[in-house]
């Protein structure tokens, strides 16, 4: 059994997406924002304090990741069968790496500093000059995506791969922030064709039903690391 710490629509969304793109059984367990100061217990399962965290197993060989990208990487890999996964011999192999990565280091990055300057900080802490200049960094490197899907439908692989859950997860941040209607036209569509997945819909139902049922506010609250 997989068990996934979660917060709703944080990044650990990511691997809730995979979760039901590959359609394997999980339990899901939904934490307060921001869990480290308002579940301290969870410093017990991880002690950086932040979500996600993916369980796997039992002790001496169990899995513990906290790194979103990286979920989606270990479950395609771990479940090649769905397709998810490009295969290290496959030409698409670097840039299904390099949009992993880029997801996380590149696209949610500046987009913790809009939240946590623009939203999370009390009022005399916060920094329109750093919302600003931080939301038109993620927008500059959103060129990336929107010359990808131009004229495929998917990032890479001519297929819908692990890279989609990753990257698509931070345009669903950039909704939140209010920076959808700034995606060019092609990235406005390959949004809208993510969003369409049975397996997205899904994903954002459980997170929504878990909350309700574990008494977990269902305000979204991605996790800015401080």
């Amino acid at each position: 059994m997989l068990h996934l710490h979660h917060c709703v629509s944080a990044r650990s969304f990511r691997p809730l997406w995979m979760l039901e793109e590959l359609q394997l059984p999980y339990q899901l367990h939904m934490l307060p924002f921001p869990p480290r100061a308002k579940a301290r217990w969870f410093l017990d399962e991880n002690p950086l304090g932040t979500v996600p965290l993916l369980v796997q197993g039992e002790a001496p060989n169990e899995v513990r990741m906290t790194e979103s990208a990286a979920m989606c990487q270990y479950l395609a890999a771990t479940h090649p069968d769905a397709g998810l996964d490009v295969a290290p011999t496959h030409p698409a192999y670097g840039a299904h790496l390099n949009w992993l990565h880029m997801s996380d280091a590149t696209l949610t990055f500046p987009q913790t500093l809009v939240l946590r300057y623009g939203r999370f900080e009390p009022a005399e802490r916060k920094q329109p000059q750093v919302v600003e200049d931080y939301s038109r960094w993620f927008l500059a490197r959103l060129r990336a995506v929107e010359a990808a899907v131009a004229h495929h439908e998917y990032l890479c692989a001519g297929r819908f791969t692990a890279a989609d859950v990753a990257v698509g997860y931070a345009l669903l941040l950039a909704q939140h922030l209010g920076l959808a209607p700034q995606f060019g036209p092609a990235t406005q569509a390959y949004w809208q064709r993510l969003q369409e997945r049975p397996a997205y819909q899904r994903a954002m139902a459980a997170q929504g039903r878990a909350a309700e049922e574990q008494g977990v506010p269902t305000t979204p609250a991605p996790d800015t690391r401080p």
